[in-house]
């Protein structure tokens, strides 16, 4: 029996989610599914500039894009680090402000596995 790997959002990021339009929540819970049951999505790549293991989810949506960040190799679980629509108006690369918001929630996930750990031994 497969085991389902749990979600935990960090910060803000599922209020930031509910607000994607209904396509995109739809689309992003399917690939979050696959992850939680050890699949890699077909939306999903790597983030580039962060530690292996930092995945994106890009959705489009009437000429809008929409990424959600996600990191699945501090634990077993899944860390939700950041959903956002993508408004730069130079190219396709992420700004440094939300990279520096994933950097930061990535750090906070791996103190809170941390700190899980430490409570079971």
């Amino acid at each position: 029996m497969k085991v389902i790997r749990k979600i935990i959002w960090m910060g803000n990021a599922l209020k930031q989610l509910k607000r994607f339009p209904e396509e995109v929540k739809d689309g992003v819970g399917y690939a979050l599914y696959q992850v939680q049951y050890g699949g890699i999505p077909i939306k999903a790549k790597p983030l580039k500039g962060l530690k292996p293991g930092v995945m994106e989810i890009v959705s489009d949506d009437c000429g809008n894009t929409y990424r959600t960040v996600y990191a699945v190799k501090i634990d077993k679980n899944i860390y939700v680090l950041h959903c956002f629509q993508k408004k730069s108006k130079t190219g396709i690369k992420t700004s440094k402000q939300m990279i520096e918001l994933i950097r930061q929630r990535l750090r906070e996930a791996e103190r809170l596995s941390k700190h899980k750990k430490e409570e079971f031994q």
